[in-house]
Formats: C-alpha cells, sequence, structure tokens
C-alpha cells in the first residue's frame, strides 16, 4: 500500500515539473546556426512557438538593439510570410568596410499572407546579420508575437543574471570571442567532412565514369570489326559459289 502510494506521489511531483517546466520552452528564442562570434557576420533563426490551442501566429516584430546598431540585416524568404524590414538613421554613424554608415536596421517585421504558425507548431525566421559588435558578450532582441485573435504577447523582459527568469523574455544572442579575420561564415567539422565525402565520391565517379566509358569503346570498336569480318566472309562465300558455279 505505501508503495503504491508513493509511486502516485511521485508520478504528481513528476507531472507538475513538466507542468511548470513546459511554458520554459515556449519562449521566443534566437539562436546562431552555427556561431556568432564578435565582429564578424552570423546566420541567427528567431524561433516561434505557438502557445495557444484555438489561435496561429500571424505576425512576429523583432526590435534590434539601439545601442549596439547592425547595418547589414538580411531576411531569408519564407512561404506564408511578407517581410518588412525598416531602418532609422544613426546619432552616430558607423564604419564599416572603410565606409560610413549613417542607419541601420532597428526592427524586421513577418506578417503571414497564410494560415501562419498554428497550434501545435513552431516556425523559424532567418535572418543574416553583421557586423556583430566587439564590446558586447550578447545582443536583446525585444519581441512581439501577434495572434490571430488579435491578442498580443511582448517579449521584452531583459534577463538579468543572478535572477529568476522573467516571464515574457526577451530573446538573447550570445556572442562568442572574435575570430580571427572576423569571418564572414563558420566551418564546421560535419562541413569540413562532407566536403572531403563529397570530394572523395566525385574522383571515384569521375574514376568510374573513365572505366565505364573505356569499356563502351572496346566494345563499339570490336563491335565494328565483327561487321568488317562478317560482311567479308559473306562476300567471300559469294566469290566462291560464283567460281563453282562457272567450273
Amino acid at each position: 500500500m505505501k508503495a503504491s502510494r508513493l509511486a502516485a506521489a511521485v508520478a504528481v511531483a513528476g507531472t507538475s515539473v513538466l507542468a511548470l517546466s513546459a511554458p520554459a520552452f515556449a519562449h521566443v528564442t534566437v539562436q546562431p546556426e552555427g556561431t556568432a562570434a564578435k565582429g564578424g557576420y552570423a546566420v541567427i533563426d528567431f524561433k516561434v512557438p505557438n502557445e495557444r490551442d484555438t489561435a496561429s501566429t500571424t505576425k512576429v516584430e523583432v526590435n534590434f538593439p539601439t545601442d549596439h546598431p547592425l547595418a547589414s540585416v538580411m531576411a531569408q524568404p519564407i512561404d506564408g510570410w511578407k517581410v518588412q524590414i525598416t531602418k532609422s538613421k544613426l546619432d552616430k554613424p558607423l564604419e564599416m568596410h572603410g565606409r560610413k554608415i549613417d542607419e541601420a536596421v532597428t526592427k524586421v517585421t513577418w506578417t503571414a499572407d497564410g494560415k501562419g504558425v498554428e497550434p501545435g507548431y513552431f516556425q523559424k525566421f532567418p535572418l543574416s546579420v553583421g557586423a556583430l559588435p566587439e564590446d558586447a558578450d550578447q545582443l536583446v532582441f525585444k519581441a512581439i508575437q501577434t495572434y490571430s485573435d488579435k491578442e498580443v504577447v511582448r517579449w521584452i523582459e531583459v534577463p538579468r543574471s543572478g535572477r529568476a527568469e522573467p516571464e515574457n523574455p526577451a530573446p538573447v544572442l550570445e556572442l562568442t570571442a572574435a575570430s580571427d579575420g572576423h569571418s564572414h561564415g563558420s566551418t564546421t567539422a560535419q562541413d569540413t567532412a562532407d566536403d572531403t565525402t563529397g570530394k572523395k565520391a566525385g574522383t571515384a565517379t569521375a574514376a568510374s565514369d573513365s572505366a565505364t566509358g573505356g569499356s563502351d569503346t572496346t566494345a563499339r570498336v570490336l563491335g565494328v570489326v565483327g561487321i568488317v569480318v562478317g560482311v567479308a566472309g559473306v562476300a567471300y562465300g559469294v566469290l566462291a559459289g560464283r567460281r563453282r558455279t562457272a567450273v
């Protein structure tokens, strides 16, 4: 009896933990594809889950930090969504690639022209951004999520180290140490392995094609020789028959 009560208590406790921790996975977040190195460029994904059972997410606004403006922001096309990139004048111009930039992106807005993010699903919104600041360890992006029933959820609370996570935390992009030469992209071990494998496969395919080509050429030559021999044999037979008839 005691064992069954203990098992029931454990089950209830486990369910409570899952229920309490579930909302933590439903926040709007931002993560780099690879690394986001200081002074470099990166592709970052804003992951937007749908937290409602009866409404779809139809609009997502991401506000960019003004204390560390980003001059270059490019969006990847997404089926079913329209994107708008808003730029604003800078109080202090930036210098990038030897030229001064007097405006930077302050907001990116995605608006659904279809069903949007339906209940039970999430959507990733990729952006190529740079140059990332060299004097910061993270970038905070405040996001606003709008549902089809007009409800608006503001993910704008800045998480503080040593404090409990706020109810609606803003997406935070963690920056890594600057890479040599401020590379515009990163090559992972898997990419290198795939490239090497591709080269080996290409070499093997070329060798196979060469061998197949050689075999085809040989077969064609032998076929032509066979035809010539056959024609010569027929001609010889006709001439021999004529000689016998003449005798």
